[in-house]
């Protein structure tokens, strides 16, 4: 059976070697891809494809909403996260939100492969480094760090204003007005016990979500 794949990433770059790739694979073929989270669930709706490969950080709209509106769409379409973010920062979160996989960009063109079958075939796709997590927080052992007090909205904001974007960038990433920008900003501040951005910024840093 042909496994009919959609690519949403706002780098073209990205897009093409996705492409590359999966042309080598005789039983994937590439039905469409979106540059931005605006666009990205009409056209899927209009390609309909058998697995969605799906980036983070989009223009319009972020990775994390297009998700849950494809989700909303189609709940039993198979949706494999591909962000240049570890897997500690997004993985759990997302697949509780109903990604069916999660893989780093730098991966490996096999794992992707391997990924994007398994997800097709209805079956979810844990990494290694993932399952750990998972595992992790099941018993309670998370790493008790100030982030994990944040909700998934907040932790969001945390993960934008740690890597440079203003409020108003922001607000129109996430859809959102500039003063509820401004109320998760100031909720992620007294939650992590922060005085200002530059302390957030560096415990970004500290803790390797930015660099």
């Amino acid at each position: 059976m042909m496994i009919k794949v959609f690519i949403v990433d706002d780098h073209a770059v990205v897009r093409q070697g996705l492409k590359q790739i999966l042309a080598e694979e005789s039983r994937m073929t590439v039905v469409g891809e979106a540059a931005n989270g605006v666009e990205a669930p009409r056209k899927i709706e209009e390609t309909n494809p058998d697995v969605v490969i799906l980036d983070i950080s989009l223009p319009g709209r972020n990775g994390i909403d297009v998700l849950r509106r494809i989700k909303a769409d189609a709940p039993n379409r198979p949706v494999l996260v591909l962000s240049m973010y570890p897997e500690d920062q997004y993985a759990v979160r997302l697949l509780k939100d109903g990604a069916a996989g999660y893989l780093t960009k730098e991966s490996a063109p096999e794992q992707l492969v391997t990924a994007i079958r398994a997800v097709a075939s209805g079956k979810r796709y844990i990494s290694p480094a993932v399952a750990e997590l998972m595992l992790n927080e099941m018993v309670g052992e998370g790493t008790g760090d100030a982030h994990e007090a944040l909700s998934r909205r907040e932790y969001q904001v945390f993960i934008m204003l740690a890597s440079g974007k203003t409020t108003t960038e922001i607000a129109q990433d996430l859809c959102l007005s500039a003063k509820s920008i401004t109320t998760y900003r100031a909720r992620v501040l007294r939650k992590m016990n922060l005085r200002n951005n530059v302390e957030l910024t560096h415990y970004a840093i500290k803790h390797g979500f930015v660099f």
